[in-house]
């Protein structure tokens, strides 16, 4: 079982993220389980969701207390939680920011910590800075356990006509710019 705890704050499309990944394990022959935790339910108040995505039916139903991989929407809930708790050894972190690692202070981790610019990529192409779709774009080239092509499917069901496109093409983005770092060396 793959476990994916998603940060950010209420507004940013956290929970909508979640249910987009498990749709996408989903169309990819995995079976998924997406769920959300709250605190205060007000926009800009951290939120954090979950994904699990697994071979076999999942029966769990608690927190994911110990990722296997961590989608940050929002780079400034590195500074007021400890976002990084729990995570596996060798887990993947995927953050959204203009920032190097460095300047997040952020661990190199062998290249399993990988930035995007997924809010300006959804500002281009949807005209807002929406960060989930390109984030699921992120993901998907940084795990590599699921296909690009099942997170836009998922994205288009879920909005359809030019949103839909437009997120599919952010998603779409990012997936080329974490493909290509991923490519190249690691700069820590």
């Amino acid at each position: 079982m793959f476990e994916v705890r998603i940060h950010g704050r209420g507004g940013q499309g956290v929970v909508t993220a979640a249910e987009l990944l498990a749709a996408a394990a989903f169309a990819d022959g995995r079976r998924a389980q997406a769920f959300p935790s709250f605190g205060s339910e007000r926009t800009g108040a951290p939120v954090v969701a979950f994904c699990r995505i697994a071979e076999r039916p999942i029966r769990l139903r608690e927190p994911i207390l110990r990722p296997d991989a961590l989608i940050v929407q929002d780079a400034t809930l590195l500074r007021q939680t400890d976002v990084l708790a729990g995570l596996a050894d060798d887990g993947l972190v995927l953050v959204n920011s203009t920032r190097q690692l460095t300047e997040l202070g952020l661990p190199g981790r062998g290249g399993r910590v990988v930035v995007v610019p997924a809010s300006r990529l959804a500002r281009e192409h949807l005209g807002r800075p929406l960060p989930n779709a390109a984030l699921l774009g992120g993901f998907a080239a940084l795990c590599g356990l699921i296909r690009l092509e099942a997170v836009t499917a998922a994205i288009r069901a879920r909005f359809a006509g030019r949103l839909g496109e437009a997120n599919a093409a952010a998603a779409t983005a990012a997936y080329d710019l974490v493909h290509a770092q991923r490519k190249e060396p690691t700069r820590a």
